[in-house]
C-alpha cells in the first residue's frame, strides 16, 4: 500500500530538455511518463505541474529587450506544450489525465480559475 494518498509532482520543463538543453527529448519524456505511471497504478492520486523552460524563460527573454509579459505569456505557452506532450505520453502508458490552463485554450486543455 502506498505512503501517500496524493501527491503533487513539479517538473521542470529544462529536465524535458535533456543533453539537448532545448525542445523535448522523447526518451526522457516516456520515461517520465512511465514513472507516473507506475506511481498512479499503486493508486496514488498525481497532479503535476511542469515548467516551460524548456522553450522559453520570461526572465530571459525580458533580459533581451522583449516585454517582461509578452515573454510570461510565452513561458506559460510553452508550459502548456509540455503538458500536452506529458498528456500524450501518459496515455501511451494507459493513464488518463487532464491539461489545465489559467490561459483558455478550450479545447486544447481545460480552463483552470482559481
Amino acid at each position: 500500500m502506498a505512503k501517500f494518498n496524493r501527491v503533487l509532482l513539479k517538473l521542470s520543463g529544462e529536465a524535458l530538455a535533456g543533453a539537448k538543453g532545448h525542445g523535448i527529448d522523447n526518451d526522457i519524456l516516456n520515461e517520465m511518463a512511465s514513472e507516473i505511471a507506475d506511481v498512479v497504478r499503486k493508486g496514488v492520486g498525481v497532479a503535476l505541474v511542469i515548467g516551460g523552460g524548456n522553450m522559453i524563460r520570461g526572465v530571459s527573454a525580458s533580459a533581451g529587450g522583449m516585454n517582461r509579459a509578452q515573454g510570461d505569456a510565452m513561458g506559460m505557452l510553452g508550459t502548456v506544450m509540455n503538458g500536452l506532450a506529458m498528456q500524450d505520453a501518459l496515455d501511451k502508458q494507459g493513464i488518463n489525465s487532464v491539461v489545465m490552463s489559467a490561459i483558455r485554450m478550450e479545447p486544447i486543455c481545460e480552463f483552470f480559475n482559481r
